[in-house]
């Protein structure tokens, strides 16, 4: 029964709300900057999208690891950008507008790819001895309702009523990290035991896959010469992801606790390194070019 609640109810409000939580912050203004900024949300979401599941990938071809570990970590490559990534941008001076635009946008693509993608990684990494799958019609229907349904609701709230959707934000943001925080406790309490072990098989993955996204995000983004905060901004979105949307589809929707494991070890990781950020960035853009 406790289970039960976790995967079907405890996991799917935590995303919903944090989901809510973005959606009161959004304006339509927001949405414009996709064209009044192509260059820079191209980079993102090609690096989001694309660059991200091929450093996993390639993490999982040099690092051994279990099959479960492995199909894990590529679940949590090929998620979207966390909600995070906008309260990290703002502390880091990065360009917060990009980082929400962004977010919502690499949410709305992810609810395609997801599932193609995770199928693909199944089927690789744990191949006929795999009795799970993800339904690609199902599940696009629930990452949906779980993810952009709460956004609509959000944006019509700030819409309708701005001071009510301010004030909400912050409630809903609180509960957010309470939800996350309360996943992460149940798996490692269920997992205890099997901690040490896990963190050898998945830990150095993780972390590598954490530091490489965000590297690789921020000399892209130098490379073709973005701004010193659409640069900050484009490294934390690739490597801020939603660690919640993760542990849902790999504990939730495939009732497999071993391969959550990466997920929650991610969502606590990324946090390490989004300090880091901050501090790095804190003196690296001037004042007259940040957000």
């Amino acid at each position: 029964m406790q289970e039960s609640i976790f995967t079907t109810l405890v996991l799917p409000i935590a995303l919903a709300l944090i989901m809510l939580g973005m959606g009161l912050s959004l304006k339509q203004e927001d949405f414009q900057r996709i064209t009044q900024q192509p260059k820079a949300v191209s980079v993102g979401l090609l690096s989001q999208i694309l660059l991200l599941p091929i450093i996993g990938f390639g993490i999982t071809q040099v690092i051994a690891m279990p099959p479960a570990i492995a199909a894990g970590l590529m679940i949590i490559a090929i998620s979207p950008g966390g909600v995070s990534s906008n309260m990290i941008t703002y502390l880091a001076k990065g360009d917060v507008a990009l980082s929400v635009t962004l977010t919502v946008c690499s949410s709305i693509i992810t609810i395609f790819t997801i599932p193609i993608l995770a199928n693909l990684a199944l089927n690789h990494f744990l191949g006929q001895i795999a009795a799970i799958a993800l339904p690609i019609g199902s599940t696009m229907g629930q990452i949906f309702l779980i993810t952009i349904i709460p956004i609509v609701i959000g944006m019509y709230i700030q819409y309708q009523f701005p001071q009510i959707a301010h004030r909400l934000e912050k409630v809903t943001g609180r509960l957010a990290i309470a939800f996350l925080a309360l996943i992460i406790l149940i798996l490692l309490i269920r997992e205890w035991s099997r901690l040490p072990e896990f963190i050898v098989q998945a830990g150095l993955g993780v972390i590598l896959l954490n530091i490489l996204s965000m590297a690789s995000g921020l000399m892209i983004s130098k490379l073709l010469k973005l701004s010193p905060p659409q640069q900050i901004a484009v490294a934390i979105e690739v490597g801020i992801q939603n660690g919640t949307l993760a542990i849902a589809i790999t504990a939730g929707m495939l009732n497999n606790q071993d391969m959550a494991i990466p997920a929650a070890i991610y969502s606590l990781f990324m946090y390490i390194s989004g300090f880091a950020t901050i501090l790095y960035s804190s003196s690296q853009i001037p004042k007259d070019l940040q957000s």
